[in-house]
């Protein structure tokens, strides 16, 4: 079992800086590919930045790519979304989600396993 804690959302004005930080439990931090999803109201969820188990390999959707930057500490069980030139089209719930058995670093929503509860973001312009 995985337990996935998201914190660092909040209301901010356009142009602003925002970091996400999702602590997980388990022992299975280090061997999951990590990833960042969002879901405005009354949009699907959507993939927002990938990360491989090493943290070598990252992954971003076209409309967060040179704003926003995917990192993690595996000592510290924690994966983080640095976003900089918030948009107010980036406001959404943020999800983190973790894949337990990363063929490769996947972008797609059906291969997480397990799904934090979501921080809000609200960028207001």
């Amino acid at each position: 079992q995985v337990q996935l804690v998201e914190s660092g959302g909040g209301l901010v004005q356009a142009g602003d800086s925002l970091r996400l930080s999702c602590a997980a439990s388990g022992r299975t931090f280090s061997s999951s590919a990590m990833g960042w999803f969002r879901q405005a109201p009354g949009k699907e969820r959507e993939f927002v930045a990938a990360i491989s188990r090493s943290g070598g390999n990252v992954y971003y959707a076209d409309s967060v790519k040179g704003r926003f930057a995917i990192s993690r500490d595996n000592a510290k069980n924690t994966v983080y979304l640095q976003m900089n030139s918030l948009k107010p089209e980036d406001t959404a719930v943020y999800y983190c989600a973790a894949d337990l058995n990363p063929v490769y670093t996947r972008t797609a929503s059906e291969f997480y396993d397990y799904w934090g509860q979501g921080t809000q973001v609200t960028v207001s312009s």
